[in-house]
C-alpha cells in the first residue's frame, strides 16, 4: 500500500510540473503543451522505482562513500547490551484493529471492471460502424486522400452518422460519413481530410488508448481526468495549427467543422480521433484569427529538455548513490566461509557482524535465521526441530570493507548456498499486543545517559539504559513471543529496571535458558504484564495483529569445511 501512495505521490508531483510548463509555453505550439501531458500521463504506468533499479544496477561505478563500521554482539554467557541494529524485535506489520487489505482492492476491481465495460461500449458502437462500412477507392474523398500525402490510410464510408474520424493504430481508417462530400465544398473538405491525416501522422490514437489505461487503472484519481481533458484539447489545438499552415484557408476550414457539427455526432471514444474535440467555440475564434503557438527561443528549448534530462536522471543518479560499492551490486556473498557443527554441549553464545565480516560462536540456526532476516520467534513458520538444538560455529570473511545494510543480504545468501535455505513469505494474523500508558500515568523519568544505551537481560529481570519505548515493545515482543507495537506517542529515551516472576510457559532468551532456576524460586510474585503496570506505568491492550511471517521449504545441514 505505502508502495501505491508512494507512486500517486510521485505522478502528481510530476503531472504538477507538466501543468507549469504548460503555462510557461502557453503561447507556444501546442504540440509543446500536448506532448507535456503524454508525459505526465506515461508516468502513471512508469513508477520511478525502475529508474532507482538502473541507477543502482550501475552503481559500479567507483564514488567515494563513508562506510561505517558496524559490530553487533550476541552472547549467551554474560549480561550484555544486545545493540543488534538489524530489529530482531519489532513486528512486520503495525496493529490495526481492521483489515482493509481485501476491502480496497475489491473497491478498486469495481470501479476497473466499471470504466472498462463504459469504454467497451463505446468501442462497440465505433466497431460496428467500421464494420458496416464500405472502402471507397475512388471520387472527390479518395482523391482528396492522395493529394494530402496519406495513401497507406484505408478509406471508408460509413451510413452512421457519425463525424470524420481516425479509427484503429497499426493501420489507421480513415472513416466518412455516407454524402459528406455533397454538405463540403472542396477546400472545406480537404481541411476536414486534412485534420485526420494529422491525428493519424501524430499517432494520437495510441496515446490516447494508452491514457484509457491510465484512467481505467487510476479511475479514483481525479488528476487523470483532467489530464484526459487536457489531452483531447491539444491535440485538437495541434492539428488546427498543421492544417492552418498547410492549408493556409482558416474561413474555409472553420466553417467545414461547423457543418461537421451540425450533421453529423461527435466520436464517442477518445482514441477515435474526430474534428470536433475540445471547446468548439475557442477552436473556431483561433482558426478564424490565424492565432496559432510560435516556435519556442533558445532558452525555452533549453528549459524543456532540461526538464526533461531531470526527471530521468534524479532517480536513475538516487540508485547509483545508494547502490553497494563494488561492481557486484553486490556484496551478496562472502568471499571466504568457514562452517562446523558446535559439538561442546555448552550454552554459551556469540555472534558478531563487522566490518570485516561475521563471527559465529555455538548459535543454534533458528537465531542465525532470525538475524539475517530481521525476525523474531514467532515470525519463523515450519522447519525442522534442529534448527534449535543444532549449534554451529561460522566465520565468514567479506570481499572488503561492508556496510551495515549488506550483512543480511550477504547472511541470506550464505543460508541458501550452504544450508539450503529456500523460504517464502506470507501474512499471518495472530493475537497480539500494543504497548500504551496505564490511567495512572507514566512513571519513567528522561535518561541521563549521552548516547549510551544499552538493554540487559535475566530470568526475570530487565534492566535499561537510554532506552525507547518503541525499543522496549520490541524487547517485550521477544520476551512473550507476540507482535507488540509502540502505541505510548511517547519520545525520548529512559533509564529502568523492571522485575517480575517468570512464567513457566513464557519463551526465554537465550541467555536466560542457560542459567539454572535459583533456589529459591517464587512464584507469587508479579508477572511481567503486573510489573509493567506497577513499576513503569505501561500495560499491554490486546489486538490482533496482521504480521509477515517466513516459512521454511526447505533446509539442509551444511557440509562442513
Amino acid at each position: 500500500m505505502n508502495a501505491v501512495l508512494n507512486h500517486l505521490l510521485q505522478s502528481t508531483l510530476f503531472a504538477g510540473l507538466a501543468a507549469l510548463l504548460a503555462f510557461l509555453f502557453r503561447k507556444n505550439f501546442a504540440r509543446i503543451r500536448y506532448w507535456l501531458w503524454v508525459a505526465a500521463s506515461l508516468k502513471f504506468l512508469v513508477p520511478f522505482s525502475l529508474l532507482l533499479a538502473l541507477g543502482s544496477h550501475l552503481g559500479w561505478i567507483p564514488l567515494r562513500r563513508v562506510i561505517h563500521t558496524m559490530t553487533v554482539t550476541v552472547t549467551e554467557t554474560a549480561p550484555q547490551t544486545n545493540p543488534i541494529v538489524l530489529n530482531l524485535g519489532a513486528p512486520a506489520e503495525s496493529v490495526h484493529p481492521t483489515d482493509w487489505s481485501l476491502l480496497l482492492p475489491a473497491l478498486w476491481a469495481c470501479g476497473f471492471i466499471a470504466v472498462l465495460f463504459h469504454w467497451w461500449r463505446r468501442w462497440r458502437t465505433i466497431h460496428t460502424a467500421v464494420r458496416q462500412s464500405s472502402s471507397l477507392t475512388a471520387g472527390r474523398e479518395f482523391e482528396t486522400l492522395v493529394r494530402l500525402g496519406a495513401g497507406r490510410i484505408r478509406l471508408r464510408s460509413s451510413t452512421a452518422a457519425l463525424e470524420p474520424g481516425i479509427f484503429g493504430i497499426v493501420r489507421p481508417t480513415l472513416l466518412l460519413p455516407d454524402g459528406i462530400a455533397a454538405h463540403l465544398d472542396e477546400a472545406q473538405l480537404r481541411a476536414v481530410m486534412a485534420h485526420e491525416v494529422c491525428h493519424a501522422r501524430r499517432r494520437d490514437n495510441l496515446f490516447a488508448c494508452i491514457h484509457m489505461v491510465v484512467e481505467a487503472l487510476f479511475w479514483f484519481h481525479p488528476l487523470v481526468w483532467w489530464l484526459g481533458a487536457r489531452l483531447v484539447e491539444e491535440r485538437e489545438r495541434a492539428c488546427d495549427e498543421e492544417v492552418l499552415n498547410l492549408c493556409r484557408e482558416p474561413q474555409a476550414y472553420a466553417e467545414g467543422i461547423l457543418k461537421v457539427c451540425r450533421f453529423y455526432l461527435e466520436s464517442p471514444l477518445a482514441c477515435v480521433a474526430g474534428i470536433t474535440g475540445a471547446n468548439l467555440k475557442h477552436r473556431i475564434e483561433r482558426i478564424v484569427t490565424m492565432r496559432t503557438g510560435k516556435r519556442p527561443g533558445l532558452g525555452g528549448r533549453l528549459l524543456l529538455a532540461g526538464a526533461g534530462l531531470l526527471s530521468l536522471l534524479t532517480p536513475i543518479t538516487i540508485g547509483l548513490l545508494t547502490a553497494p560499492v563494488s561492481r557486484g551490486q553486490a556484496k551478496s556473498a562472502y568471499e571466504v566461509v568457514s562452517i562446523h557443527q558446535n559439538k561442546s554441549g555448552t550454552r554459551g553464545g556469540q555472534f558478531n557482524t563487522e566490518a570485516s565480516g561475521l563471527t559465529v560462536t555455538n548459535m543454534p540456526l533458528q537465531t542465525i535465521i532470525k538475524v539475517a532476516y530481521g525476525l523474531q520467534d514467532y515470525q519463523i513458520a515450519a522447519g525442522p526441530a534442529w534448527l534449535e538444538t543444532d549449534r554451529y560455529d561460522i566465520a565468514a570473511k567479506g570481499p572488503g570493507p561492508l556496510r551495515d545494510d549488506d550483512q543480511p543480504r550477504m547472511m541470506q545468501a550464505l543460508l541458501a548456498d550452504r544450508f539450503k535455505l529456500a523460504v517464502h513469505r506470507e501474512s499471518k494474523e495472530m493475537q497480539g499486543y500494543a504497548l500504551v500508558v496505564t490511567r495512572s500515568g507514566f512513571k519513567l523519568s528522561a535518561s541521563k545517559a549521552d548516547g549510551d544505551n544499552w538493554a540487559r537481560t535475566g530470568r526475570g529481570s530487565l534492566t535499561c539504559q537510554g532506552v525507547s519505548m518503541s525499543r522496549l515493545a520490541s524487547i517485550l515482543a521477544g520476551r512473550l513471543g507476540r507482535p507488540i507495537v509502540d502505541a505510548t506517542h511517547i519520545d525520548g529515551a529512559f533509564d529502568f529496571k523492571l522485575e517480575w516472576t517468570p512464567d513457566p510457559g513464557q519463551p526465554l532468551g537465550p541467555k536466560e535458558r542457560a542459567e539454572p532456576l535459583p533456589a529459591d524460586d517464587n512464584s507469587s510474585g508479579p508477572s511481567i504484564y503486573t510489573a509493567l503496570q506497577e513499576q513503569l506505568g505501561l500495560k499491554l491492550e490486546a489486538r490482533k495483529a496482521s504480521i509477515e511471517v517466513v516459512v521454511i521449504d526447505h533446509i539442509e545441514r551444511p557440509s562442513e569445511n
